[in-house]
């Protein structure tokens, strides 16, 4: 007997308040276990209460988090996308960024001015610079996000 294929829904597991990384592991470990139709688990941050389960239909979802310690059950509708959409967090890319390169400031209150890097802390996606034109160069940190490389010294 074969099963038509349909597209996965987005069901909502309501969990005790401050315990959804636990509901989360749990979740995924009996999904993996058991081969269930769960494609993913998320947990939005700024949302506490719920992780969203993706899964091929409502059943997979109970299944998944059924007897899990914290889990409070699934909503009985499926959760559309763009309602969870705003809080989910963009996969990180990396960012070219060295020692030494000559970058723009592209937001913040230094906007639009020149600046060297002088250190990268990847783990945090910070950089140190010092402003091009400053009178004084006074070590200043951003997100990477917030300079986009210029120039590329190539001494080092």
């Amino acid at each position: 007997m074969e099963k038509k294929a349909s597209s996965p829904l987005i069901f909502a597991i309501r969990t005790t308040a401050n315990r959804e990384d636990q509901v989360l592991g749990f979740v995924t470990s009996i999904a993996q276990r058991k081969k269930l139709g769960i494609y993913s688990i998320i947990r939005t941050h700024g949302m506490r209460g719920y992780i969203f389960v993706e899964a091929s239909d409502k059943s997979e979802a109970e299944k998944a988090a059924y007897n899990v310690q914290y889990s409070r059950g699934v909503l009985p509708d499926p959760i559309d996308y763009t309602e969870i959409e705003h809080m989910l967090e963009q996969v990180k890319r990396e960012i070219n960024i060295q020692k030494n390169d000559i970058a723009e400031i592209i937001s913040g209150p230094f906007k639009r001015e020149k600046c060297k890097i002088t250190r990268v802390d990847k783990a945090k996606e910070e950089v140190v610079v010092e402003l091009v034109h400053a009178a004084v160069p006074i070590p200043i940190t951003v997100k990477m996000d917030a300079v986009k490389v210029i120039r590329r010294d190539k001494e080092e």
